[in-house]
């Protein structure tokens, strides 16, 4: 007995299905074909063109595998060539404000409620609204301007919300644990509308100082631990002068 393997018959008007279909999308592809044409993509310049063709392949439900050529990941492969270049180009972007703030402190020195803002003179008071929750939302404000007017970063951009900023900075080096990197970071701190390439650090320990108590009537053969302080702290304040010095 034999058996038929062969594959079913194709519907006698496929091809012309198939070419009514291509006529129906071919102003959509030309439409394409001139964003995609409009992207610069020069050598060891082609990120914007491969995230314009990704974002295309995901918005039709496409699974992505977008990477960065590493020559050293290629230089033991048969068929490779030396190149002088980079292939990593695109410039990436870290926009990263922090959300915590320092304590209000007393109440009664505020004029208003330290967390009901108020906008008075063309200025909001509140705290944490300068440090720096302003620059925070002016950077995500700014992402949503873009995309309004039409336009979208030519290569990744980072927004990272950390917290942890006034004390130790541990939310930014978080941000750096998980992985995320960039070509350029920016803060949008207050900063007297200048840019900042460099930040002092600090210093945070604990000093420890003991007493001798004794009774009263022999307090000089004691020794005072609140006293024996006032000397650490002036010669803290002496040496935090001398760095400030050599550092000028």
């Amino acid at each position: 007995m034999a058996t038929d393997t062969s594959a079913p018959p194709l519907p006698p008007d496929l091809h012309q299905e198939i070419t009514r279909a291509v006529d129906a999308g071919f102003e959509a592809q030309t439409r394409f074909l001139a964003d995609f044409v409009a992207i610069p993509s020069l050598r060891f310049e082609e990120g914007p063109a491969q995230d314009f063709m990704a974002d295309a392949l995901r918005k039709r439900g496409y699974k992505v595998d977008d990477w960065s050529i590493n020559l050293s990941d290629l230089q033991h492969l048969p068929g490779f060539g030396p190149i002088l270049g980079d292939f990593s180009r695109a410039r990436s972007l870290i926009l990263q404000g922090h959300l915590d703030v320092v304590p209000t402190g007393p109440a009664e020195m505020w004029r208003d409620p330290p967390f009901d803002p108020v906008i008075r003179d063309g200025w909001m008071y509140g705290r944490g609204a300068g440090d720096m929750k302003a620059g925070t939302v002016a950077a995500l404000f700014a992402l949503d301007a873009l995309k309004a007017a039409g336009y979208v970063p030519a290569a990744t951009v980072h927004f990272q919300s950390v917290i942890e900023e006034e004390s130790t900075g541990l939310g930014a080096l978080s941000t750096l644990q998980r992985g995320y990197r960039a070509d350029l970071a920016v803060l949008p701190e207050p900063s007297s509308l200048t840019i900042n390439r460099a930040q002092v650090g600090a210093l945070w320990f604990r000093l420890r100082v003991r007493g001798k108590p004794v009774h009263v009537s022999v307090a000089g053969e004691g020794s005072n631990a609140i006293m024996a302080g006032y000397d650490m702290i002036t010669a803290l304040r002496e040496l935090e002068a001398d760095w400030n010095a050599r550092a000028a």
